[in-house]
């Protein structure tokens, strides 16, 4: 599989790249122009200055980055964020800052990193029934703790 990417902004950072040989996601750079102090509690759009152009079919996932999150208490909302093979704009990330601290924002920090998933389109078919199953409708937490 082949993903093309284009720098729209970001000609001076890395591109998105496996960080180890067994890594499931790419980490992506942030690219914005100055710093970004993002308070606690406090969310900013940030870009990545590049697009990309996804295989039919395809999904990028957009996730945080555990370490970011674990240590500093940020992370992304709408994660996972996807992008839709037919997408061609600058992909942006919703950061969130839900630690206790500021935290400063500097271009080039990798920031989210992306993973690749195949997509169905199934057929959607109206039923009057569903079959059963030991679980039925059993939901949050209906096996215990």
């Amino acid at each position: 599989m082949r993903v093309l990417v284009t720098r729209i902004h970001s000609h001076d950072l890395p591109l998105p790249q496996f960080m180890t040989p067994g890594a499931a996601g790419m980490d992506i750079f942030a690219a914005n122009r100055e710093d970004v102090i993002l308070p606690a509690g406090g969310r900013a759009l940030i870009p990545t200055g590049i697009a990309i152009a996804l295989p039919a079919n395809c999904e990028a996932q957009i996730r945080p980055r555990s370490g970011l999150a674990l240590k500093h208490g940020l992370t992304l909302l709408n994660t996972p964020g996807t992008i839709d093979s037919d997408y061609r704009g600058e992909i942006k990330l919703i950061v969130i800052n839900l630690g206790e601290e500021d935290y400063i924002l500097k271009r080039g920090e990798r920031i989210a990193q992306m993973v690749f998933a195949q997509v169905f389109h199934p057929e959607i078919v109206e039923v009057e029934s569903l079959d059963q199953t030991d679980r039925g409708a059993g939901g949050f937490g209906h096996t215990g703790k």
